[in-house]
């Protein structure tokens, strides 16, 4: 057995639109964001990860950044292949006789259709996957949560990663009733670069609004400890001159307002199909918040406002996907029931 780990090995993959985690020998080995940076004249691809993140808006005409996900789905498929192959080369740097084959399970968003199924597992296949599992984002975010998902038991998840928000109600190693929505981190992202413009006539990259929604994102205008103002870098476009603004939390809230909305909208949705039996269960528990999304401040209690219901945000929400993932390839067996192939 040992011979045979050494030709294989096992490999759990949170392939996120804005951040990829690998679990490889039960450890998470990589942790980067999903963007690649290549040169045009040559096709060569010259930065995979934090390296591109940093290249990105800052390029000269040789070189493009990729992001390979969109919405939570492959993109660019060629992209996409690219970037896996550059991140398992990061887990294991060693000279080998032989390349080890790998066995991977991927998260897939539950809203995806064949044909971005069909992407996932070839560009797996390409990268060196021997064999290739699936599993749901909500349902491994459940597995990493430590919630037992194959009991008779409700449980309801919202997943706000960067592309999609996944919001699930589990039981019996199953999804009963989903909804899948396109407002996520990329969308607060593009409110806060949008309100920046409008309010503030000041324009701002990609990466600034990230930082801002980290530093001072809030879903509420009132927070019990609001963080300090935030200062925003950017150009003026009346005068075309780079000048500073600070900017606060409920400025940024109201930014948010109309996304932020949406989730609840589609939370509600989701309560509204569940069955009545699982309805009783999701009373009895609550929901669990996790992914990216559930760190911005006062998202809890202003769902906890709008559901009537207990809110709990996961310990390590951003892990929590990646997590569970690693459980499902560790014991395959248990879980069958819950990958696809």
């Amino acid at each position: 057995m040992g011979f045979f780990n050494f030709l294989t090995s096992d490999i759990a993959i949170d392939l996120g639109t804005a951040n990829t985690l690998i679990i490889h020998n039960d450890k998470i080995v990589v942790d980067e964001p999903s963007i690649i940076a290549k040169d045009r004249t040559t096709n060569k691809i010259i930065a995979v990860g934090r390296q591109a993140q940093q290249m990105h808006e800052k390029t000269h005409d040789n070189i493009k950044t990729i992001r390979p996900l969109k919405d939570g789905v492959i993109a660019d498929f060629h992209a996409a292949e690219e970037m896996i192959k550059g991140m398992i080369k990061m887990i294991d740097t060693r000279k080998r006789l032989f390349q080890p084959s790998h066995r991977m399970v991927i998260c897939i968003p539950s809203g995806i259709t064949e044909v971005e199924k069909r992407a996932v597992r070839d560009s797996a296949e390409h990268a060196g996957a021997k064999e290739v599992w699936m599993i749901q984002e909500p349902m491994a975010a459940a597995i990493g949560i430590g919630i037992d998902v194959q009991q008779p038991v409700g449980s309801m998840i919202i997943d706000i990663g960067g592309g999609t928000t996944e919001i699930a109600v589990i039981a019996l190693s199953g999804i009963v009733c989903d909804q899948s929505i396109k407002t996520a981190g990329d969308v607060f992202n593009q409110d806060i670069l949008d309100y920046m413009r409008r309010q503030h006539n000041l324009l701002i990259g990609e990466r600034s609004a990230e930082r801002i929604k980290i530093e001072v994102g809030a879903a509420l205008t009132e927070l019990d400890n609001p963080p300090p103002d935030h200062e925003v870098r950017g150009r003026d476009l009346m005068t075309g001159i780079p000048k500073v603004i600070k900017v606060t939390f409920s400025e940024i809230a109201i930014a948010l307002d109309k996304s932020v909305a949406k989730i609840e909208e589609a939370v509600l949705k989701a309560l509204e199909i569940s069955p009545p039996e699982l309805s009783a269960d999701i009373y009895e528990h609550g929901i669990h918040l996790t992914g990216g999304g559930a760190l911005l401040r006062g998202l809890d209690k202003r769902l906890a406002a709008k559901t009537k219901l207990p809110i709990h945000i996961a310990e390590d929400p951003l892990r929590a996907v990646v997590l569970g993932t690693g459980k499902a390839i560790k014991d395959i067996q248990a879980y069958r029931g819950v990958l696809m192939t």
